[in-house]
């Protein structure tokens, strides 16, 4: 569960807290900060709140934050469907490329012996935009 709050709390740094807090109806970016930091025990993310965040975030950190959220229970997400691209061509570049990323970030994680909070966070996004351009070519090959 620690992942997901640590994923989520990411998120909404990522997005603005400031922002956020007040179109997602918080009362300041501090009481939103509060909420989504996984290590504050004093104040609790509620659904609804939790809810309010996820409809405020950009698609891709939405897709990342509800896969780590499923992924404690052994689920993964998929998702109903994805935009298909150009042609299967340009939706397989896009793929390697994404792929690229994750190697780039484990490499680079790696290079101390040891992969920290910051570094598995960029790695489990750079994954989700391989799982993202997965889709894109699946469905571009569907209409092709």
């Amino acid at each position: 569960m620690n992942t997901f709050l640590e994923t989520l709390h990411d998120a909404v740094l990522d997005a603005g807290a400031k922002n956020m807090a007040r179109s997602a109806g918080f009362t300041s970016h501090m009481t939103l900060l509060q909420r989504a930091n996984p290590n504050n025990d004093d104040h609790q993310l509620s659904l609804p709140q939790f809810l309010r965040i996820a409809d405020h975030l950009p698609e891709q950190d939405r897709r990342r934050v509800l896969q780590a959220m499923v992924e404690v229970w052994g689920y993964g997400l998929v998702a109903k469907t994805a935009p298909p691209a150009d042609s299967p061509m340009l939706a397989l570049l896009e793929l390697v490329t994404e792929s690229a990323d994750v190697t780039r970030a484990v490499h680079d994680a790696m290079a101390d012996g040891r992969i920290n909070r910051q570094e598995r966070i960029a790695i489990s996004r750079e994954i989700s935009e391989v799982r993202h351009s997965l889709d894109v070519l699946e469905e571009s090959v569907k209409v092709a």
